[in-house]
């Protein structure tokens, strides 16, 4: 009789503790709440935290703030995401680099895995395999054929170290067998320049920062790096279809919320950020810029999470990369 009191007893002590966070998680939002971006304005993670943020405003009644943290391979923002309070009143979003990073960099102070709530799988944003338009090859077997015809010049431009446009690239360089420089640039309006003037041969660009410059003839576009066509480059061939299969890397992401935050309120971030995602004038606007839209559960984007880290853990030990 005294064990089954003492069960009764330790229940309800169980139940009255939940109630607050369950009080609080019903009544959110009450307040302003705050997205971390870690990296700079105008790229696909901004746009998307902008477009989002705004209907996450007009939705649950409450201030929505986008607060660009760029820095040390967007290692810094996400460093500030990881120890916010787990309220739900400060949520980040990321991109490729979230998955990669942790095989480059020793001491990062927080887990892709264990230092988040998935919230929401947003995005997955194509590469694009931009050659300068001198080189004369029109197609991907036809450009590496004139790689390993001319090493000296086959210089690939890359957004620097964490990105994956490197990962891509050395992807690249594994599946084609050609013998290239990997070149570093501060992301695509750095690299831009000495792709369009040919002191380099290859840029692996996002589709959203690439695509006004293949429209414009300055770049000539051979393939995409996912598995599937692009919508946004439809004449493109993928690099599987020209040979190297299996090839697909592209830079993809979603929101994140620090780890312990309530069960209750991602669920409700995740559902208000799926009905965001669905709206007619986000689709045009977020398609418009090359982004592919995702969507679903958190437990989809903590699979996702999970697949980059081994793929992209395999890429770091086969190119042989050392962290920092």
């Amino acid at each position: 009789m005294q064990r089954k009191t003492l069960i009764k007893t330790l229940a309800a002590t169980a139940v009255l503790a939940l109630l607050p966070a369950l009080a609080s998680a019903q009544a959110y939002p009450t307040r302003a709440i705050k997205i971390i971006v870690p990296a700079p304005p105008g790229g696909a993670i901004d746009t998307l935290a902008r477009v989002v943020g705004d209907k996450l405003a007009v939705s649950m009644g409450q201030p929505v703030i986008v607060d660009n943290r760029p820095g040390a391979s967007n290692n810094l923002g996400t460093d500030v995401l990881a120890k916010s309070p787990p309220d739900g009143y400060t949520i980040g979003i990321v991109g490729g680099s979230h998955n990669i990073n942790k095989f480059l960099f020793k001491n990062l102070g927080w887990d892709p895995e264990k230092s988040f709530e998935p919230i929401v799988y947003t995005h997955v944003v194509p590469l694009v395999f931009a050659i300068y338009p001198q080189i004369p090859a029109k197609t991907l077997p036809e450009f590496i054929a004139w790689m390993k015809a001319h090493p000296d010049q086959a210089k690939v431009a890359t957004s620097g170290r964490g990105s994956a446009q490197e990962m891509a690239a050395e992807m690249f360089r594994m599946a084609s067998g050609a013998e290239m420089l990997l070149v570093p640039y501060k992301g695509s309006s750095a690299a831009h320049p000495d792709l369009l003037g040919g002191r380099t041969a290859l840029y692996i660009d996002t589709i959203s920062a690439i695509q006004s410059q293949v429209k414009a003839g300055n770049v000539r576009a051979v393939a995409v790096s996912t598995l599937k066509r692009t919508a946004a480059l439809p004449d493109v061939p993928t690099a599987d279809e020209q040979g190297l299969k299996g090839y697909d890397a592209n830079t993809n992401g979603g929101f994140l919320a620090p780890a312990g935050t309530p069960k209750a309120i991602v669920d409700k971030l995740n559902a208000e950020i799926n009905a965001a995602l669905k709206l007619p004038d986000v689709r045009a606007k977020l398609e418009g810029a090359g982004i592919e839209i995702q969507g679903g559960t958190p437990q989809d984007y903590a699979a996702v999470i999970k697949s980059d880290l081994a793929k992209w853990a395999k890429v770091v030990k086969a190119a042989n990369i050392q962290p920092d």
